[in-house]
């Protein structure tokens, strides 16, 4: 049964988890084909990606039937291995978001628990439904964020609502998320809402746009000097070329872009 499914329509690939009826809860093939979709998607020509899950609910997080294969297991042979880049396979599900070229937009609706959350949090914007519930659900069971969420919530999240959260695995609804930087922001269709940025971000030129989420990942990890070297080497790769001629030509004459 297909975990993840992978559709373009006018240069938004649409990701979707199918596992609605386990509430998409993530088990060993979903690790695998949410991996597999990410690197699928960096590969192609999309200008935007959009992240959302089939049913009830994004992701309720880690499906508890693999509580019993993991106490069988040392959990050193499969969480310290870096099989991919800096990150384990867990971790990538999320990770794989931030090394997609291109924005990602999460639609959020129902629970968004533990790795679903974590999950959620690869991307770069994250638009909730009224009512989504979310929690870093992970000390419930005696365990600590570790599909990425300690190198993704401090950059979005007050040191102390972070240890909240983590400490009491408490629940948040939309409203308490989006000041506590968790979401974007709360829309009655998030999947509406994604789709309508995405189409807004193919519009812009498609080499500043993956310039733009470069120097934002460079930026969030790195000091004022290299920063700011690094804003105008982005910059001379942008300045006179094809993309940025074709932006100021649609401007110009009050018409869309035709990117090559």
């Amino acid at each position: 049964m297909s975990r993840v499914s992978v559709e373009y329509k006018d240069h938004i690939a649409h990701v979707t988890l199918t596992r609605g009826d386990k509430m998409n809860a993530l088990d060993g093939k979903m690790f695998e084909a949410i991996v597999a979709a990410g690197q699928e998607v960096a590969a192609s020509d999309a200008r935007a990606v959009l992240l959302s899950g089939e049913g009830k609910s994004f992701c309720a997080g880690l499906d508890l039937s693999n509580f019993a294969s993991m106490g069988q297991r040392d959990p050193g042979e499969w969480l310290l291995p870096r099989t991919h880049d800096d990150a384990n396979e867990l971790q990538e599900i999320a990770m794989i978001w931030r090394r997609v070229p291109v924005p990602v937009i999460a639609a959020l609706q129902g629970v968004v628990f533990g790795g679903g959350l974590q999950l959620a949090l690869g991307a770069d914007i994250r638009i909730a439904a009224p009512g989504t519930r979310m929690s870093v659900m992970e000390m419930k069971w005696g365990l600590v964020p570790d599909l990425s969420g300690m190198a993704l919530l401090p950059n979005v999240m007050r040191s102390d609502v972070l240890r909240l959260m983590i400490y009491t695995a408490m629940e948040v609804g939309p409203e308490q998320a989006e000041r506590w930087g968790l979401i974007t922001e709360i829309n009655d269709d998030p999947v509406a809402r994604a789709t309508e940025l995405a189409a807004s971000i193919v519009d812009r030129s498609p080499s500043a746009m993956r310039a733009a989420k470069r120097l934002i990942e460079f930026a969030e990890a790195n000091d004022q000097a290299d920063v700011l070297l690094r804003e105008s080497v982005e910059q001379v790769e942008l300045i006179g070329k094809p993309d940025q001629m074709e932006t100021i030509a649609a401007q110009m004459q009050g018409r869309k872009p035709n990117f090559k």
